[in-house]
Order: structure tokens, then sequence, then C-alpha cells
């Protein structure tokens, strides 16, 4: 073992950047989510440690395609109902500089924690007071922006996962076509790149409107790699 040094480390940093998310090899335990790229040993003690996990609870995975075989023979043996909820590809964004100026005229925040009811009521995979801490945690640990109506409120609003991907996108129905989630995505990559993020996200498959507008802005696909959820317990088996 060798301890790295100030300069050292600034170099370790910026090789892993250049391999993110592969490169994140630490089951990151937040609430009821787990971001999840380890081997199958790993992965079994996962399923397995119920002081860590309560089955009754809502469980995610977020796995590299690659150990989606290895996921389903593990869940098997252990006798835990699994359901693969999307795929996503990854899409990442080298030079944020480029990104245009923001020149719509909007009151833009960061989310607040008194938004988490709205954001997850919002999100297609919300369940509830199940998927609550995630949000919650999300807002109060990592960058976020939204727009805000007249009083106050947030009408779109994008965040960040624990492994850094920009995610939760979304923008109520009476306010689009305003260029709203096109700006925030500009505003949260220039944000993550100053904080020295990187910037990427993971996008649904059939989700051609985010791929089209990210793609707009610079973002080049990953085709080699991606990214599925899943969900354990009975939520799986719900809707």
């Amino acid at each position: 073992m060798k301890v790295l040094r100030k300069q050292e480390l600034k170099k370790a940093l910026e090789a892993l950047r250049h391999y993110f998310p592969q490169s994140q090899e630490k089951p990151d335990f937040f609430n009821d989510v787990i971001v999840f790229t380890k081997g199958k040993s790993c992965l079994r003690n996962i399923l397995t440690r119920t002081d860590v996990l309560d089955w009754k609870q809502f469980i995610s995975l977020s796995i590299d395609l690659q150990h989606e075989e290895m996921l389903k023979a593990v869940a098997l043996s252990n006798g835990v109902p699994m359901n693969k909820m999307i795929t996503s590809h990854l899409m990442s964004l080298e030079d944020p500089s480029n990104l245009p100026s923001d020149r719509l005229s909007i009151q833009v925040s960061s989310v607040k924690e008194s938004h988490v009811a709205l954001i997850n009521s919002a999100w297609k995979f919300g369940k509830g007071e199940f998927t609550e801490p995630l949000v919650r945690s999300m807002i109060l640990n990592y960058p976020s922006c939204c727009v805000l109506d007249s009083e106050g409120q947030p009408v779109s609003w994008i965040l960040t996962y624990s492994n850094c991907a920009m995610g939760m996108g979304y923008t109520l129905p009476e306010h689009r076509r305003k260029g709203y989630s096109k700006a925030l995505a500009t505003i949260l990559a220039k944000k993550l790149h100053s904080e020295g993020y990187p910037v990427y996200c993971f996008v649904e498959e059939e989700n051609q409107l985010s791929y089209s507008l990210l793609k707009s802005l610079g973002f080049i696909v990953d085709l080699s790699y991606r990214n599925s959820w899943f969900y354990f317990n009975q939520l799986s088996l719900t809707p």
C-alpha cells in the first residue's frame, strides 16, 4: 500500500474521471438505494445483509449490464424477487465551457427540502414514503437547480444522484416548451464541472426527447456502457 501525496491524489482523481461511472466501485448505501458496480461476492453480501437492508422497504440496485446475469442468479438463489425497470445509455460531456449562456428570464434556485414531496410525486419511479429518503438525500447533499414560479414554487428541476450523475429532471406539463429543461441542464452541468464533478447522465433507451436535448448541448452517448435499475421485494410487483 502506498500513501499518495496531494499531487498524486490529483492525478489519480483525474484518471478516474475519465472512466466514470465505471471507476465507481464502492457500493453507496443511501437510505433505501444502492448503486453497485462490484463483483459477485459483494453483491451476495448486499442481498443477504439483513442488518443493512430491510426487504420490507423499497430497495433499488443500479448496475452495469455486464452484471445482470450475475444479479439474477444471486437474487434467485436467495429467494429475492426482482424486476428490471429501465435500461439506460451513458451520456457524458467532456467540455462544459462550450455550453450556451442562459438567455431566459427565469428565476433559478437550488432545490429545497420543502420540495421533496412534489419532486417525489412527479418522479416516474416514485413510491411515496419509500422513495422520499432518496429524493431528500439528493437535495440535501448534491447540486441541483430549479425554475421557480411567481410564488416561489418549482415548476422545472434537475438533481444529482449519489454517483454524481445528473437526473430526475422534470417540468410540470403546463410549463413545458419554454426551454426550462435545456436551461437547467446547462446550469447544472456548468455547476458540476466547476465543483470538480464529472458531467454525465443516464438516458433511458426510449427517451428520445432527453437524448436529443442533451445531444444538442454536446453530450456524447457511449453505446458500450449501459445501466439498468432493478427493484426488489413486493414493490417490484406493483406498477
